[in-house]
């Protein structure tokens, strides 16, 4: 019986031992997704260079990439993506450009967007978008370094 009961006790210590190592991360997510884990709210970030314009994604042109669902409008721009889906993420990993800058993180609207030396920055909202871009080059230098830092230690999320 006593083995019995340690086999137990032991059962759950590792049980509660997996557990808690999954469900514990060091960092930031890999990817700022919705609650259905598609990347930038289901806006195609091809479009973004090839249109110069928000252009909402299409279910039909999915990606899995970095753990996130990627929606594109059309298969030439899934395509673009596939072939090198570094040049078209954005940076900060689609977090709040501004946030990152000021050391948390916060969602972005995809319609509060800028491409600067051929990376794609969103931001949380059009006002934030022009606080960004008054400092853009200190807030850009800013978010560099905290994202750093953010791979180490997971920041603060303000929404």
């Amino acid at each position: 019986m006593k083995k019995f009961i340690l086999f137990v006790i032991g059962g759950i210590g590792i049980i509660a031992a997996v557990w808690f190592g999954i469900n514990t991360t060091e960092g930031v997510k890999k990817v700022n997704t919705t609650a259905e884990n598609v990347a930038v709210k289901g806006f195609d970030t091809v479009a973004y260079f090839t249109e110069q314009t928000a252009v909402q994604g299409n279910p039909r042109f999915e990606f899995v990439w970095n753990g996130a669902k990627w929606l594109f409008a059309n298969r030439e721009n899934l395509e673009k993506f596939k072939a090198n889906p570094e040049a078209f993420a954005p940076q900060f990993s689609g977090y709040c450009s501004f946030a990152v800058s000021k050391g948390y993180t916060a969602d972005s609207d995809p319609q509060a967007w800028k491409i600067v030396d051929g990376r794609l920055y969103l931001n949380y909202n059009p006002k934030v978008k022009e606080l960004w871009e008054a400092e853009q080059e200190m807030r850009i230098q800013e978010g560099k370094k905290n994202w750093q830092e953010f791979q180490k230690k997971k920041p603060e999320h303000k929404g």
